[in-house]
């Protein structure tokens, strides 16, 4: 019985994958304006930040179309996939939990950000434009 729960489930994930990232493409917000100047600020700033997600994780969207909103260049790290991306995570955070958000700190340690609004209110905070 576990198995045919298991099949039905993952059956119906990949029916909706499809669907869930066409409505991400779709809904996803304008990027905010800023000067170049303060665009350069947030490139360098968010080159210290990694996310770690699955494609069609409706959590993981969320955070997504919030850098997106931002307009950041942060680099997504496929923890489904890509079994390197995954065991960082796991090493690094303690658990495979997406999305998870890495920051590297100036004082050169790591924090590892799990749940999708604490991402996105840590990323408002540091990059909402004034």
């Amino acid at each position: 019985m576990r198995v045919i729960i298991r099949y039905f489930f993952r059956t119906l994930r990949l029916i909706l994958t499809p669907f869930m990232l066409l409505s991400e493409k779709l809904s996803t917000p304008e990027s905010v304006t800023r000067t170049a100047e303060e665009q350069a600020r947030a490139d360098e700033a968010s080159k210290h930040l990694a996310l770690y997600q699955f494609s069609a994780c409706p959590f993981c969207i969320k955070v997504r179309k919030e850098i997106a909103r931002l307009g950041l260049n942060i680099e997504a790290r496929d923890a489904q996939h890509n079994p390197q991306h995954r065991a960082e995570l796991e090493a690094g955070g303690g658990r495979v939990k997406v999305p998870c958000l890495k920051i590297h700190q100036d004082d050169g340690g790591e924090r590892w950000l799990f749940e999708s609004a604490e991402i996105k209110a840590w990323l408002q905070e540091r990059f909402e434009p004034a």
